[in-house]
């Protein structure tokens, strides 16, 4: 019985390897090959009547690994540079606006005209407010450069801001005007420490000369991340500044830190950090959604009564977009408008609010829908880019020859 598993194991990875590569070609993103997969080995499991032990339990576990790693990995990606400052303060503007406008809107109207407490609407609509960065960023493979930083940037810290709002609303109980106070000063705190804890972190990835060093690093970021988690510091923070810090040490390279660190060498023990942090979230990410999709059934999907409001709540996150990128941003709708998937940080929120706080519309069913909705419609945006690609390169070779 081992011996089948392991192959499962191999084959569902493999799968995923497939699911990754083909989904360049057919703009089809692999996270939805990956819940339909999951879906399809229960199916199988219980046609066959082969009974499995109850996994549930390790979404929330594989999620928080997977969150972390998504987020280390796409800020060992971001550049922070002057002719970058724009597209920066944009990503983030779009990250932070967006988010607190759906928010807002969505809990003044269920507090307003349904009389639900405003906390417990909060807690279940935040979830649904932010972009998934575990699915934004591979499917932004595809884009022109700048495009994929605007994603990159934007999903990840929609998921930060996302994560603090939520963990504020669910853990902070005093006042408000004594919880923003506490709020700020938890915030500077966890800076200073990730400020210092990344360069510690740094020095050691330079100077260790064990073989074992790259898991180290990761596992060291992981307990620092649940030990704030633990005292509900924005944990988040942590790994964001650290990748930050690593990817831009070009920033303090100064005479002095040149005599301690050789910043050459630095540079090539960060692509080889790079590529095992990718490789790590590969497989985190993989097991992550075949297993949602293990636990996920085709009457949620089709479900008439969640499926109307599924519609609705997906319709005002992309009206919302557009709307922004048109009015404030002043940019093209064409692909980015496309590029708000929710995923892997709405249900790990999802699976956290408190029993006593769940609205009773906002179930799993809800949330897969609007999950699917949204990645659905990002392929689409996806496959409408590269025809508006293919088309622009036939007019230009027309005009050549």
């Amino acid at each position: 019985m081992n011996y089948y598993l392991l192959i499962a194991l191999c084959v569902i990875v493999l799968l995923s390897y497939v699911f990754d590569i083909t989904s360049k070609y057919t703009r089809i993103p692999g996270v939805i090959l990956l819940i339909i997969t999951g879906m399809s080995i229960n199916y199988l499991l219980s046609y066959f009547n082969v009974q499995m032990p109850d996994i549930s339990g390790l979404l929330p576990m594989m999620g928080t690994i997977g969150l972390v790693l998504i987020v280390l990995e796409g800020s060992l990606d971001l550049t922070i540079s002057k002719n970058k400052s724009g597209l920066i303060s944009k990503s983030i503007s779009s990250a932070v606006i967006q988010f607190v406008v759906f928010v807002g809107i969505v809990t003044y109207i269920l507090v307003s005209f349904y009389d639900y407490p405003l906390k417990t609407t909060l807690a279940n609509i935040i979830p649904l407010g932010i972009i998934s960065s575990a699915v934004a960023i591979p499917s932004a493979a595809g884009l022109k450069k700048n495009d994929r930083e605007f994603v990159t940037y934007e999903s990840s810290f929609s998921d930060i801001i996302g994560i603090i709002a939520f963990d504020f609303i669910i853990y902070k109980n005093s006042r408000f005007g004594e919880s923003i106070l506490s709020f700020s000063l938890e915030l500077i705190l966890t800076i200073l420490i990730s400020v210092i804890l990344s360069a510690a972190l740094a020095f050691i990835l330079h100077r260790i000369t064990h073989h074992v060093k790259y898991i180290i690093i990761t596992t060291s970021i992981l307990l620092v991340y649940a030990l704030a988690k633990l005292i509900h510091l924005p944990s988040l923070v942590v790994v964001l500044i650290f990748g930050l810090i690593m990817n831009n040490n070009h920033l303090f390279n100064t005479k002095y830190l040149q005599k301690i660190i050789d910043f050459e060498g630095f540079s090539t023990e960060l692509k080889s950090f790079k590529n095992i942090t990718g490789e790590f979230t590969f497989i985190i990410r993989s097991f992550f959604f075949i297993i949602f999709g293990y636990y996920t059934y085709v009457s949620d999907l089709v479900n008439l009564n969640n499926l109307l409001l599924a519609v609705a709540i997906s319709l005002s996150i992309f009206i919302l977009r557009a709307m922004y990128f048109r009015i404030v941003l002043k940019m093209p709708l064409y692909p980015l408008l496309f590029f708000a998937p929710r995923g892997l940080i709405t249900i790990l929120l999802f699976l956290t609010i408190p029993n006593n706080w769940a609205l009773p519309f906002i179930n799993q069913g809800l949330i897969t829908q609007v999950i699917f909705i949204s990645i659905l419609l990002m392929a689409f945006g996806n496959m409408l880019f590269r025809g508006k690609k293919e088309e622009v390169l036939t007019v230009n070779t027309e005009s050549l020859l």
